[in-house]
């Protein structure tokens, strides 16, 4: 059987690297950045305009699209690229991270979660089987396994037992796939800030490895010290297949998505770009700018020195302006701004890369971005 999603390694900076994934709905130049769709939009964002802004592959998330409008109708209409009129690659979530952010209206067992609806308080019930069921409706290209999600922090005694039943879940998701030749699955590695549960969990997951198209790193970016998730990243990325792509989930801060590339991550994804744009925060090569701030109010230049359609074309004074007045278009360009900072980020790691320079391309954006109001570029015009 032709396996639905390849990993072609293109070219390797020590563990930093370039490569291509092949999917049923095209190609993904990596190391790439996904912005996230959680309810078939990226919020503020059209279509094309993602195409414009180079989006390679974009996520849906399943828990949302279950809730409303529901995978059925999703299938019925054809699926989630029709649907959503995206004819690119998407990438599913199973549902797990939302289902365990719901606390105190959730329960776990070993047959999956019972939760209760966000939108309404109905009584709902989860199982790997049905986040497969909910994903083969929606036709993604990769969709991932069930897992569960530990709170940030979680001690040993409390995630051995929570990665044993992850990969038991797995396993179940692997069986219930029934669309192994179109779409391909993605295992989550999981383990908290501990290097030995990092390798137990890898270790267990690796007995599967033929049915997993993919590798994710889950349970970062969750609470835990920065510097405790970059020795997990250090640790763990390298040991994954290097044959089959590595997606770490749920980062969107530059400087945590080029720590990440150094030690061989190739996807990304993250709400964090598209929500803070639209509440007036923007990153520039300088760092980030509030631009509701009123030092803003009479600044002529561009958010940023950038060549995109935003800068090219409005002033700070201007979007400043829009945000003031609540005008929609306010947080449609600085959403805009953003995804195409991180996606432009991504695309010139990549060059870097296989050029054998990225070390220095990561120092010398570091350099700049952590400079913020000392630099020239930033500080309000008089």
């Amino acid at each position: 059987m032709d396996k639905p999603i390849k990993y072609k390694l293109i070219h390797k900076d020590k563990n930093a690297r370039s490569g291509i994934i092949t999917t049923p709905h095209g190609e993904i130049k990596t190391p790439v950045f996904m912005p996230v769709g959680t309810q078939a939009t990226v919020k503020t964002m059209t279509p094309e305009e993602l195409e414009e802004i180079t989006s390679q592959i974009i996520l849906g998330n399943t828990y949302h699209l279950h809730l409303r409008p529901s995978d059925e109708l999703i299938y019925e209409l054809g699926g989630l690229h029709k649907f959503m009129n995206w004819n690119k690659p998407i990438l599913t979530d199973s549902g797990g991270f939302q289902i365990f952010s719901l606390a105190g209206i959730r329960k776990i067992k070993e047959e999956g979660a019972y939760f209760s609806s966000h939108l309404d308080g109905s009584k709902r019930f989860i199982s790997p089987e049905k986040s497969i069921e909910i994903q083969n409706n929606l036709g993604s290209d990769i969709m991932m396994v069930l897992d569960e999600c530990p709170p940030g922090m979680s001690t040993k005694e409390y995630l051995v037992p929570s990665i044993d039943r992850t990969v038991r879940w797995a396993k179940r998701c692997i069986d219930a796939n029934r669309n192994k030749d179109t779409q391909g699955l993605f295992c989550i590695v999981q383990g908290g800030i501990y290097k030995d549960l990092r390798d137990y969990c890898l270790d267990k997951l690796k007995e599967y490895d033929d049915d997993f198209s993919g590798y994710a790193i889950g349970g970062l970016a969750v609470g835990e010290p920065t510097d405790k998730m970059y020795e997990i990243l250090e640790h763990i990325t390298p040991k994954l297949p290097e044959d089959k792509p590595r997606y770490l989930m749920g980062v969107g801060e530059p400087l945590d998505m080029l720590e990440a590339v150094e030690h061989g991550v190739d996807m990304m994804d993250c709400v964090h770009p598209s929500r803070i744009g639209r509440h007036g925060t923007v990153f520039t090569k300088y760092g980030r700018l509030v631009i509701k701030n009123a030092k803003y109010s009479k600044d002529t230049r561009p958010l940023d020195v950038a060549d995109n359609y935003v800068c090219r074309n409005y002033t700070r004074a201007y979007i400043r302006h829009l945000f003031k007045a609540n005008e929609i278009l306010g947080q449609r360009l600085a959403t805009y701004h953003n995804l195409w900072f991180l996606l432009n980020l991504m695309n010139e790691a990549r060059q870097a890369i296989e050029e054998n320079r990225f070390k220095e391309f990561k120092e010398e954006f570091i350099k700049n971005y952590t400079q913020g109001e000392k630099s020239e570029w930033i500080k309000p015009q008089e």
